[in-house]
C-alpha cells in the first residue's frame, strides 16, 4: 500500500492505475476509521480493481472551531486499518495541499443543503461539496462510496456529480451499526459510557417512528412517536426529527399511498449527548 499527500501525486497514481485498464474505486473519510469505514472499502473493493481511502479533516465544513479541533486523527491507526482491509493507496493530504495560498472557488449545494441539516450548520455542505469536488479531482475514481447515514450529504454529491458531470458512480451504501442499533460514528468514540448507553434512544426513536407509519398518515403522530423516546431518555437533547422525501429531501405532511413503499420517504433526526451530536436516518416504509 501507498500513502499520498500531495494532489499531484495521487492524480499520477490514478492516472497509471487508469492506464493499465484497472477502475478505482474510492471512499473519502475524515479518518477515525471503525467498522463501518472497512464495510464502504469492501464494497468499493467489489466494485473496482484498486480501492483509494483518502484521509482529510477538513476544515470548511466545520461549524465549530472546538468540533474541528477536537475531531479525533489517529492517522498512524487508520493507514493500518486501511493496509489490513486490502487497501492500494492512501490519500492522506494537508490543509495547505488542499488549499492552498489564492484558492477562492467554492460549490454551492443549492435547495438540498437548505434543508434539516443545512440551517443548523450554515456552510458545511459547501464545505462537504466542495472538498468532495477536489478529491474527485484528485483521485479519478470510477465509483466512490459513502455512507447513507449522513443520507442528506450523499443525496447533495450524486446531484452534484451528475449536474457537473464528473462521470463518478455515486454508491450510497448501508448504515453500519453496533448491535445495539446506534449508527456507527467516528464521533462515538467521544460518548462517555453513559452517553454511549443513552445513545440507543436515537435508533430506536425511528424504529417507533416506522411501527408508527404503519397506522397513520399524519406526519405529526409518526415525528411524535419517535420524539416521546428521546425525550424519555434525560442525556438526549433533540434538536430536529423530520419526515422528508428521499429525492427532493423537502419535508412530507401527509404520508400519502403513493409514498408507502421503500425507497420513497425517509426519517432524520439530530440528537445532542453533552457536546456531541449524533444524527441518523432510515427509510421509513423498509422492504
Amino acid at each position: 500500500m501507498i500513502t499520498l499527500s500531495s494532489t499531484t501525486d495521487m492524480r499520477s497514481w490514478a492516472e497509471q492505475q487508469r492506464a493499465a485498464g484497472k477502475t478505482i474505486g474510492f471512499v473519502p473519510t475524515m479518518g477515525a476509521l471503525h467498522s463501518g469505514h472497512v464495510a464502504l472499502i469492501a464494497d468499493a473493493a467489489r466494485r473496482a480493481d484498486v480501492v483509494v481511502v483518502s484521509i482529510f479533516v477538513n476544515p470548511l465544513q466545520f461549524n465549530e472551531s472546538t468540533d474541528f479541533d477536537s475531531y479525533p486523527r489517529p492517522i498512524h491507526d487508520d493507514v493500518a486499518t486501511c493496509s489490513a482491509a486490502g487497501v492500494a493507496a492512501v490519500f492522506a493530504p494537508t490543509a495547505s495541499a488542499m488549499y492552498p495560498p489564492g484558492f477562492q472557488t467554492r460549490v454551492l449545494s443549492g435547495a438540498l443543503g437548505d434543508v434539516m441539516e443545512g440551517p443548523n450548520r450554515p456552510g458545511h455542505f459547501e464545505g462537504v461539496a466542495t472538498i468532495v469536488a477536489k478529491l474527485l479531482g484528485a483521485v479519478r475514481p470510477h465509483v466512490a462510496i459513502f455512507g447513507q447515514k449522513d443520507f442528506q450529504q450523499l443525496r447533495i454529491i450524486t446531484q452534484m456529480v451528475t449536474d457537473l458531470e464528473l462521470g463518478v458512480e455515486i454508491i450510497g451504501h448501508p448504515i453500519v451499526r453496533d448491535p445495539d442499533g446506534v449508527a456507527q460514528s467516528s464521533r462515538n468514540a467521544r460518548l462517555s459510557t453513559n452517553q454511549r448507553r443513552a445513545a440507543v434512544a436515537v435508533p430506536h426513536s425511528l424504529d417507533a417512528a416506522v411501527w408508527a407509519a404503519n397506522d397513520t398518515d399524519d406526519v405529526e403522530v409518526v415525528v411524535s412517536a419517535a420524539l416521546a423516546v428521546v425525550v424519555g431518555e434525560p442525556l438526549a437533547e433533540h434538536e430536529y426529527t423530520t419526515v422528508f422525501d428521499a429525492t427532493t429531501l423537502q419535508a412530507i405532511s401527509t404520508l400519502t399511498p403513493a409514498l408507502r413503499s421503500p425507497g420513497k420517504v425517509r426519517i432524520g433526526t439530530a440528537v445532542w449527548f453533552g457536546d456531541i451530536r449524533l444524527i441518523d436516518n432510515c427509510d421509513l416504509f423498509p422492504a
